[in-house]
């Protein structure tokens, strides 16, 4: 597209269809000419809004892209057949031939999205050996997410494993387009189950907002797909790739041994640690999450 057609139609350039006609929004910045470029793919419930820390950090020099997953802020909903991990590799493989055809490629993925890196590497391999040059897991898992207990002990951690594929099973039948949750019900609930210590009220409201953004039936579809997520062997692609792993000592959904898993199966991936940290590493150590991309970038 020529620069006058994108003033004429700037919406075209926040908006892509993959192949079975899901519209996701996208988000581009950065000089077109960059040696690399940072694709940052968020997690369950979020949207492209959780990497705007980790931006701010990185500097208006490095070229970014970065989208709604299906079902989630301004992208289209997915379906019960589309709500999952390996559609989202295939969404994210179109993504980027057709927004960036070609050069290096730094891949940065929070929660479900580091799951939807691995899925790429499991579905689109050449691609990821072609022309990934980095990857940074951040706070994800490669599997056995149904046996998460979101750090209660006995039978609380059992029955909370329970609820959440309870959960899943409800938003999947949920007719409506938002969650009928006050948003001060959704911080309450973050403060508890996704951030470490201490955390930001700016940070919990963007997380709450994030969530409220999101389309219920669709979450619940995601929800199960993650239960059943297992893609260990998958990472075996990666290997030789720089690579970070970033977990926070404090998670409760994807807790640190799910993280020292992944760094068993990239034994030259740097492999770090934020004591007080929960899940949303993207907002409580956006800086230090920012520092390590940055590496990869340079490294590149």
């Amino acid at each position: 597209m020529t620069t006058v057609e994108r003033l004429r139609n700037p919406a075209r350039e926040h908006r892509f269809v993959t192949s079975d006609g899901c519209a996701l929004h996208v988000e581009a910045s950065g000089p077109a000419d960059a040696a690399v470029t940072l694709v940052l793919v968020h997690g369950w419930t979020q949207d492209h809004r959780t990497w705007d820390g980790v931006l701010d950090h990185l500097g208006p020099g490095v070229r970014t892209l970065r989208y709604d997953l299906r079902g989630h802020g301004g992208s289209a909903p997915a379906t019960k057949e589309t709500g999952t991990i390996p559609r989202l590799a295939d969404d994210l493989a179109e993504l980027i031939t057709a927004r960036v055809p070609s050069g290096p490629l730094v891949l940065a993925g929070h929660s479900m999205g580091g799951m939807t890196l691995m899925a790429l590497a499991e579905r689109h391999p050449e691609l990821v050996r072609d022309r990934v040059v980095g990857t940074a897991f951040v706070a994800t898992s490669s599997g056995q997410m149904d046996q998460i207990t979101l750090g209660l002990p006995g039978m609380a951690g059992q029955f909370s494993a329970r609820f959440e594929r309870r959960l899943a099973k409800a938003l999947s039948h949920r007719k409506g387009e938002r969650l009928p949750l006050s948003p001060a019900m959704v911080r309450s609930g973050a403060r508890f189950l996704v951030f470490g210590d201490h955390p930001r009220r700016a940070d919990l409201r963007l997380v709450a907002d994030q969530l409220l953004c999101a389309h219920p039936a669709s979450l619940g579809a995601f929800q199960d797909a993650i239960s059943t997520h297992d893609r260990r062997v998958a990472l075996a692609t990666l290997r030789g790739t720089p690579s970070v792993v970033l977990a926070g000592e404090k998670d409760r959904l994807c807790p640190l041994p799910h993280a020292k898993v992944i760094a068993d199966e990239l034994p030259d991936a740097e492999f770090v640690r934020f004591p007080g940290a929960g899940h949303m590493l993207p907002q409580e150590r956006a800086g230090e999450v920012a520092k390590r991309i940055g590496a990869l970038l340079r490294v590149s």
